[in-house]
């Protein structure tokens, strides 16, 4: 009898043993598997921090720069207009005939003469010219000189003009002398003549 319970003891001690030490092993596999997996987590991370950045390259765009146009340095040579000799030169001295403001019918012809100085240091050769440079020709023609015209020489200066038709009020007209190139100098000569019906407003005296 006391060996069976002494046999019954024993059994019971070794299942207690034998369960004792399978709690304890599954807690340590617990706590293996646990600890290997956070240090396997740590690891990698610090493998991670450690690795060598590989530098991806990216293409910049190239920026091309536009052709630019290059002007030619041009430099426009304005031509200098012919002038006169400077010895040649006349001043008008008066008028001879039409006054400014002289009243003529429409198609009437007449002479209008100036009276001009020579105050140059050269003659005027012939060939020298006396032409239209401004406002009405009034069926004008140019003068020809067909004698010199000497240096301190008055010489009456005249072209025959038609009044026009057609219009009322003051008609101008310029003329002047060019040498023998067509290059003008001196004075320039007008006539001013009303045309037509003009009227002449009243004069009226203020107090």
């Amino acid at each position: 009898m006391k060996t069976r319970i002494l046999s019954a003891i024993g059994i019971l001690v070794i299942l207690g043993l034998l369960f004792s030490y399978g709690a304890t092993r599954t807690k340590q596999l617990e706590n293996v598997d646990t600890d290997v997996l956070r240090t396997q987590a740590v690891a990698t991370y610090v493998s991670s921090l450690t690795e060598t950045l590989v530098v991806i390259p990216i293409a910049s765009p190239t920026l091309t720069a536009e052709p630019t146009s290059t002007l030619p340095d041009v430099t426009a040579t304005l031509g200098t207009p012919a002038k006169a000799d400077p010895c040649y030169n006349l001043i008008w001295l008066k008028d001879v005939t039409i006054p400014d403001g002289t009243h003529l019918k429409p198609n009437e012809t007449f002479t209008k003469t100036w009276l001009v100085l020579n105050n140059g240091g050269c003659s005027f050769p012939p060939g020298f010219t006396f032409s239209h440079v401004g406002g009405d020709l009034m069926q004008g023609k140019t003068v020809i000189l067909d004698k010199p015209f000497l240096v301190g020489a008055k010489h009456e200066m005249s072209v025959q003009l038609v009044a026009p038709s057609g219009v009322n009020g003051l008609i101008q007209s310029s003329w002047r002398m060019a040498d023998a190139n067509g290059n003008f100098f001196g004075d320039t000569l007008s006539v001013n003549i009303l045309v037509g019906d003009v009227t002449t407003p009243a004069v009226t005296n203020t107090p």
